[in-house]
């Protein structure tokens, strides 16, 4: 009997330990679910026959090699950082790892070890990364397949309020970490457009938008991710003239962050003096210049030179910049602060469910013409439980274990969903969850 470990019971979860567990009574597999907190895995197990909760704490050693030894496969659903001491745990007791997180610096120092144990740690199967690898080299490879020289790639990916239940006027709300929105962008982005290296600093992000046009879904705006040019050797197109890659919004919602950014509010880097007895105008006062002819919100239109009517204003307005209301925490950064704030006005309704909106976009060349292909796919969640977010994150790693234990995906090393050993039959089987991309052929020139 083949055990997995799952550690981590968070939001993620939930779709990927109810798989697990149904495909258990199916191949005799023993689930074991770890958690911080036992109720939480308890809850996440419920009473299944093959399943088993148990309190788990990844820092304490005695504990991680005693339930790690206990697996055939382990399962991290960890935050990203402490990743690597699973791994290393699991290199030591070669034990197999997956997990939908970004592979670190950490990990690829170790993949000449886990190839010499025969070990499989792959990783970057979640959503993005994960059904965003798969899904664009499936079409990658199909155009070289025809003879085509890949001349553009780009990839847009957002997590999104499903329009019925997008009620506010920044067309937003919380589907994943809180502190990832908060930070996001921070750094520089790199991509290549046209043959033209591109260096963007954080504070220019939000202006550097594109539309993008997703099915009937209708508009987004998208802004580049990190770093873009990694993914030319990752995806074997390594004098590719244009590679970005994105993240998707609403339109409109860059140019009102961007107001967040250029004000400073998203530093993480220093506390705020007294930040517990501080109202959210006082907040936001210590970032404007003093003028006692102006009211606060007049400061904001002369500062970023908006109309008195403008959305932006109106969004600031809604979210409770200029609000009295206490922030009531104690030694935080600006960015913790905007954080309290926006959860506040972006949590997720009982009632609402999220949406997963990704799309490709292919320029190649064949017999002297530029052709073009779109492949979008857009998924919405089934509650508040079982969210887009959730199901999309959780179910590739699940088929990815499944399809490692019966044999069909054979590989070691340090890998990411990139081969089609792996993207082939991931991809088949979440059509049967009705994740499936639609492709738009068109002549480019």
């Amino acid at each position: 009997m083949k055990t997995i470990f799952i550690i981590g019971a968070g939001l993620s979860t939930t779709s990927m330990i109810d798989y697990l567990l149904e495909k258990a009574i199916t191949y005799n597999w023993h689930v074991i679910v770890g958690d911080m907190s036992l109720e939480v895995a308890q809850r996440k197990v419920g009473t299944h026959p093959k399943g088993e909760a148990i309190e788990f704490d990844i820092s304490n050693e005695m504990l991680r090699i005693e339930q790690i030894g206990r697996a055939d496969v382990v399962i991290s659903m960890l935050p990203s950082f402490l990743h690597p001491i699973a791994a290393k745990t699991c290199l030591e007791l070669k034990k197999h790892m997956f997990s939908a997180s970004y592979v670190s610096k950490e990990f690829k120092k170790m993949d000449k070890a886990v190839r010499k144990e025969g070990l499989l740690f792959l990783n970057e199967m979640g959503v993005d990364p994960g059904i965003d690898h798969m899904s664009a080299m499936k079409v990658i490879n199909n155009i070289k397949k025809l003879g085509g020289k890949m001349t553009a790639f780009r990839s847009f990916t957002g997590g999104l309020i499903a329009p019925k239940y997008d009620n506010n006027p920044w067309n937003y709300k919380f589907t994943w970490n809180p502190r990832n929105v908060v930070l996001a962008g921070q750094g520089t982005a790199k991509v290549i457009d046209n043959g033209c290296y591109k260096y963007i600093p954080y504070h220019q992000l939000f202006k550097r938008t594109e539309r993008v046009d997703v099915l009937q879904y209708g508009e987004f705006e998208g802004y580049p991710n990190r770093d873009s040019l990694m993914y030319r050797e990752l995806y074997s197109l390594e004098n590719i003239p244009t590679m970005i890659r994105g993240t998707l919004r609403r339109p409109g919602y860059c140019k009102a962050w961007d107001i967040f950014v250029q004000l400073g509010v998203t530093d993480d880097s220093f506390s705020i003096k007294n930040s517990e007895t501080l109202t959210y105008r006082e907040f936001f006062e210590t970032f404007l210049e003093a003028d006692s002819n102006l009211t606060m919100e007049q400061r904001f239109a002369k500062l970023f030179n908006l109309e008195k009517n403008s959305t932006i204003l109106y969004k600031l307005r809604w979210l409770g910049v200029f609000d009295d209301k206490i922030i009531g925490l104690k030694n935080a950064t600006p960015a913790q602060i905007l954080q309290k704030l926006l959860v506040e006005k972006w949590k997720l309704d009982e009632d609402d469910k999220d949406m997963i909106a990704m799309q490709h976009q292919f320029e190649y060349e064949i017999d002297g013409k530029i052709h073009g292909i779109k492949s979008s796919m857009v998924y919405e969640g089934k509650d508040s439980v079982q969210t887009a977010m959730a199901i999309t994150v959780g179910i590739p790693v699940a088929i990815a274990v499944k399809l490692f234990l019966t044999g069909d995906i054979k590989l070691a090393g340090v890998r990411t969903p990139v081969h089609k050993i792996v993207y082939e039959p991931v991809l088949k089987e979440l059509e049967e969850f009705d994740i499936r991309f639609i492709e738009e052929e068109y002549v480019v020139e």
